[in-house]
């Protein structure tokens, strides 16, 4: 198996009346991993994600990227991380080429690096022709593919998606599934929540389903599974609960 790549320890974060979003959440993703993280709307997807990115503070747990504390080490965890909220915040007064020149000067990416994987991924998105453009006429899919590619430029130890999907194209859907199988090959770890069932039973290795802020199942796909489909396993585990 790969190296751990994330971990989040016992991670619990409460909200106004003491409400827990994460109760003692626990997992491990490790490199080569695609981790699907299932749950309904509500259910503490977002709140660990953004705990993970250090979007979010916490007081309980722990969270180590590369074995590196998310609290104590937030800059080296945010050099080796790439994250694609759902719905992406851009500077829309910027062309397309002059974000992605941003975030490559943010990460410290060499010239031809860059030139090279903006065409790549450019090319792969059909947005090339596009980046000229100012970001306030992107349509909402062609924002979510600058913001995709933004956090792939820098080739990412740890990618981490919320709801990556939605709002794409089924091209793009299909594009971005290759590129996450290309890079789970190459070391890199791939942490991403969805609700749409039949994508995670496809693309994932491992999966983790959180109901009301607890994880009540986790694992390898195939054992959790048992030869039933991914919606079964779900609702079965859903129920039980």
């Amino acid at each position: 198996m790969g190296n751990p790549v994330l971990e989040i320890r016992n991670f619990s974060k409460s909200y106004s009346k003491g409400i827990k979003a994460a109760d003692s959440v626990s997992l491990t993703v490790e490199s080569g991993d695609i981790y699907g993280f299932i749950g309904h709307n509500g259910a503490g997807k977002s709140t660990t994600i953004r705990a993970v990115v250090g979007v979010l503070d916490f007081e309980e747990g722990e969270i180590l990227i590369d074995g590196h504390s998310v609290k104590d080490e937030p800059m080296e965890c945010k050099r080796i991380t790439a994250y694609i909220p759902d719905n992406p915040d851009l500077y829309e007064n910027l062309t397309g080429i002059q974000y992605l020149n941003f975030i490559a000067d943010v990460f410290g990416i060499g010239a031809a690096e860059r030139t090279d994987s903006i065409k790549k991924y450019g090319d792969l998105f059909e947005i090339t022709n596009s980046l000229g453009d100012t970001i306030s006429s992107f349509s909402h899919g062609m924002k979510q593919k600058l913001a995709i590619i933004s956090a792939l430029i820098h080739k990412p130890r740890l990618l981490v998606l919320d709801e990556p999907f939605v709002g794409l194209d089924p091209k793009a859907t299909f594009t971005l599934k290759e590129i996450m199988h290309e890079m789970c090959q190459q070391g890199t770890a791939i942490f991403f929540s969805t609700h749409v069932l039949d994508v995670a039973e496809k693309l994932c290795n491992k999966i983790a389903i959180i109901k009301q802020g607890r994880i009540i199942a986790a694992g390898n796909i195939e054992e959790l599974t048992e030869g039933h489909s991914l919606e079964e396993t779900f609702l079965e585990a859903d129920n039980e609960e």
